[in-house]
C-alpha cells in the first residue's frame, strides 16, 4: 500500500509528518533536521515518538543517517495491542505523544492500550488533563463511542525529573468516521477545571482556584475547579503545579486552556545543571489568574474548539468519508494552517477556507478522502 516517497525538509512539525504518513501510506525522506544548528540532528523525544512508532505499526522501516540529520520512513500496517508501554523521556510531556496515538489508534487492527511513562504537565504541550476533558469527547462528534475511549493518571509527574503514568485506550473504527457538520458555538454555560499540586503544600491548588474564580465569577456563577493534590509514590519525582480550564458552551462545544508552573528554561536540550538557565517558578495566583485570562481570550476568538484542536480537527474532517465537512474555527493557528497544508500533500484533501466578518471565525469545508480502517481484522 506504500506510495512513491514524499522528499519533505526541515525539523517542524515531524510529528504530524510522520502520522499522516502512516495513514496515508506513503513513504517520506527528510533532509536538513537541524543542519545548520550546534546540535544537529534528531532531538531525543523524535527518535523516542519513531519508537513508538515502531510499537503500535507492524513492518515500518526507520533509516536515520549518522549525524541524524537525514530520515527514511517507510510506514508500516497499524495493528494496536494490549499492554503495550512506552517510556516517554524528561524531554517533552506525553502529552506530545497522546495526539498521534489518539489518530493512530482508531484506525489500528486491534483496539489500543498503552501505558505511557514521563511528564504528565509542562508549559510546552497540552498537558493530559485537557486530553481526557476536551480531546476525548470531541471523537464523539465523529461518531467514536466515548465509553470505549478511556486516560486514566496513575500518576502525575512534573519537569523535570517526571515520574508520571498515564493509561490510554482507544477503540478501532469498525469502518469509517461519520462526516461532520459542526458550526454552531453557542454560548459559554459553564466552567470546570482541575487545579493540580504534587510534592508541594495542598493549599498551592486552593491559592490558584482562588485566583481563576476571582477572574471568571465576574462572568457567569457556574464555575467549579476541582483540586487534586498528589502525595507519595503518586506524585512522581519532582514538585509541581498547574491549573487547566474547560469552558462548556449550549452547543456541547470545549474550550480548554491550561498554565503549568516553569521550572526549567532549557528542557529541551536535556540542559538541567545550569542554574543561571532557571526561571524562579511562578505564584500559584500568577498561574490561576494567567490559566482564567488564556481561556477568556480562546472563548474571545470562537469557532467549535480551541486553538490547540485545530490540527487533531482538520485531520479528523479530512479522514472523513466522501462527504462533506464543515467546521467553524476561530482564528487560524500557524500550527492550523501547516496542517492543512500536510493534508493536501498526504492525503488530496483540499479545505475551502471562509472568514466570517460578523463573528471574526473563520468556516473551513472540505470533502472527505474516504479512508476506511484496511488494518481492522475482518470476520
Amino acid at each position: 500500500m506504500v506510495k512513491s516517497t514524499l522528499q519533505l525538509r526541515g525539523a517542524q512539525h515531524f510529528r504530524q509528518r510522520l502520522v499522516l504518513s502512516t495513514l496515508s501510506g506513503t513513504a517520506v525522506r527528510i533532509e536538513d533536521i537541524r543542519a545548520d544548528d550546534t546540535s544537529p540532528g534528531l532531538r531525543n523525544y523524535e527518535v523516542s515518538f519513531l519508537r513508538l512508532m515502531e510499537k503500535v505499526s507492524d513492518g515500518c522501516v526507520v533509516e536515520i543517517n549518522e549525524t541524524g540529520t537525514k530520515l527514511r520512513y517507510k510506514p508500516g500496517v497499524l495493528v494496536g495491542g494490549k499492554q503495550l508501554g512506552h517510556d516517554c523521556g524528561l524531554t517533552r510531556s506525553i502529552g506530545y505523544f497522546l495526539e498521534a496515538l489518539i489518530v493512530l489508534g482508531l484506525f489500528g487492527k486491534k483496539p489500543l492500550s498503552i501505558m505511557l511513562k514521563g511528564i504528565t504537565n509542562d508549559n510546552k504541550d497540552p498537558c493530559v488533563d485537557t486530553f481526557r476533558t476536551t480531546t476525548l469527547p470531541m471523537l464523539k462528534h465523529f461518531g467514536i463511542p466515548l465509553e470505549d475511549l478511556e486516560l486514566k493518571i496513575v500518576s502525575r509527574g512534573a519537569p523535570p525529573n517526571g515520574g508520571g503514568e498515564v493509561r490510554l485506550k482507544v477503540p478501532i473504527v469498525q469502518n469509517s468516521l461519520t462526516a461532520v457538520t459542526w458550526v454552531d458555538e453557542g454560548m459559554v454555560k459553564r466552567i470546570r477545571g482541575v487545579a493540580y499540586s504534587t510534592r508541594v503544600s495542598p493549599q498551592m491548588s486552593n491559592r490558584m482556584v482562588d485566583a481563576c474564580r476571582g477572574i471568571l465569577n465576574r462572568l457567569l456563577p457556574d464555575v467549579y475547579i476541582f483540586t487534586d493534590h498528589y502525595s507519595g509514590q503518586l506524585s512522581g519525582r519532582s514538585p509541581g503545579y498547574g491549573i487547566s480550564l474547560v469552558a462548556e458552551t449550549t452547543s456541547g462545544c470545549l474550550i480548554s486552556a491550561e498554565c503549568a508552573a516553569n521550572y526549567t528554561a532549557n528542557e529541551e536540550e536535556g540542559d538541567l545543571s545550569d542554574d543561571k538557565n532557571q526561571k524562579a517558578p511562578m505564584l500559584p495566583e500568577d498561574i490561576g489568574s494567567q490559566g482564567a485570562m488564556m481561556l477568556l481570550e480562546e472563548i474571545k476568538q470562537g469557532g467549535v474548539v480551541d486553538s490547540t484542536h485545530q490540527g487533531l480537527l482538520f485531520i479528523l474532517c479530512a479522514l472523513c468519508p466522501e462527504d462533506v465537512s464543515k467546521v467553524r474555527v476561530g482564528k487560524l493557528s500557524t500550527y492550523g494552517i501547516k496542517t492543512l497544508r500536510h493534508i493536501k500533500d498526504f492525503l488530496g484533501v483540499q479545505f475551502d477556507i471562509k472568514p466570517d466578518p460578523t463573528t471574526g471565525t473563520v468556516i473551513l469545508t472540505c470533502v472527505g478522502c474516504g479512508y476506511k480502517n484496511f488494518a481492522r481484522k475482518v470476520s
